[in-house]
């Protein structure tokens, strides 16, 4: 049965139901564009363009971002990287100690590492052979304090995105929040759920600029969900958690979203030409589907090849340790020349 928006409540902890938000300077004067003199926020007030305290409701960045997204800017919350916003989630839905989330590895680690950080158990369900969610055990396995699941589609280390049908039946299915990790869906064909929040309201979309806009550095992660969720990570989040350096080069991506996909359909093409040589490589046993920005290969001996690039100076990810991942190599897609150079050094390995 689909959660209603008025179940919510029961998720949320106590203590946060009950807080009363810190009010930063910022938030009780809000036009800082304004031609005031500001003495509110104790500030050195010699300009330098980075003397004032940023936004810290990021009003700019959330209002093209809504804008692009067709959503309203009371279903966005920015944080310090997506890492930040699993954070606020854990924190704001997860009493420590008590309560338990569902992660279905191969799957992103700092899943495990957040629950490990705020005391909640972590029930992990395999994805099957063909990296698909198990739903028969997730709902097996979940009970009155599973408050969060968490689904990472397109799914990193094996880059395939979940089926529609699976997704719905653990979204109607589940009964807590059901976070749904999209970082790499800006090189799928896959619609976002973003599209979905007024459908399912204990659904929480996260995205990110690090992959596909190359703002990795700037730490900038996104949630998308409904008014009420975002309300209540509003209520935790650190005052001025995204700062103005932040802010401004995120929207002078954002305005620039046409060179964004430019490069994105360079990449698309790339990985096309790289599976195609790859799969002519001998020692190379699989390239798995991709909707992701890298490749998931099945090799040989995952060890002795990783090592043999890494003395050829390339650097690829070896997630044998992760499970069903055995003896396989994680490979980003790089630019042209990058990608011919890591084909013509595999090809004279022995």
């Amino acid at each position: 049965m689909k959660l209603k928006q008025s179940d919510l409540d029961r998720l949320i902890r106590p203590n946060v139901a009950n807080l009363k938000p810190y009010s930063s300077a910022r938030d009780e004067y809000k036009d800082v564009d304004g031609e005031m003199i500001f003495l509110d926020a104790n500030e050195n007030p010699f300009e330098n363009g980075v003397n004032r305290y940023p936004d810290p409701q990021q009003r700019d960045v959330k209002a093209l971002l809504a804008a692009q997204k067709g959503i309203n800017t009371s279903q966005l919350l920015l944080g310090n990287g997506s890492d930040e916003v699993l954070d606020l989630l854990f924190r704001a839905f997860c009493e420590p100690n008590k309560d338990n989330i569902i992660t279905l590895p191969p799957t992103y680690g700092m899943y495990n590492v957040l629950a490990g950080i705020n005391a909640i158990e972590n029930r992990e369900i395999l994805l099957n052979e063909n990296f698909e969610p198990n739903v028969t055990e997730i709902l097996k396995i979940q009970d009155n304090a599973s408050k969060i699941l968490f689904i990472c589609s397109p799914n990193n280390p094996t880059g395939n995105s979940f089926s529609i049908e699976v997704i719905v039946q653990l979204l109607t299915s589940f009964n807590g929040i059901v976070v749904i990790d999209e970082a790499y869906i800006d090189f799928s064909e896959n619609e976002s759920w973003i599209s979905k929040l007024s459908e399912y309201p204990n659904l929480v979309v996260t995205q990110t600029l690090s992959k596909a806009y190359g703002l990795a550095g700037i730490r900038l992660g996104i949630c998308y969900a409904s008014p009420s969720i975002i309300e209540v990570l509003n209520k935790i989040k650190p005052p001025y958690n995204v700062n103005e350096l932040t802010q401004q080069r995120a929207f002078e991506r954002l305005v620039n979203i046409e060179d964004v996909m430019d490069e994105v359909e360079e990449i698309m093409e790339q990985k096309e030409i790289l599976i195609d040589a790859l799969e002519k490589i001998s020692f190379i046993k699989k390239v798995y589907a991709s909707d992701a920005n890298f490749l998931l290969l099945k090799v040989d001996d995952a060890t002795i090849r990783y090592n043999q690039l890494i003395e050829k100076g390339i650097v690829v990810r070896n997630r044998s340790t992760q499970p069903l991942c055995e003896n396989t190599l994680r490979i980003t897609v790089g630019k042209i020349d990058e990608n011919k150079q890591l084909i013509q050094i595999l090809n004279t390995l022995n």
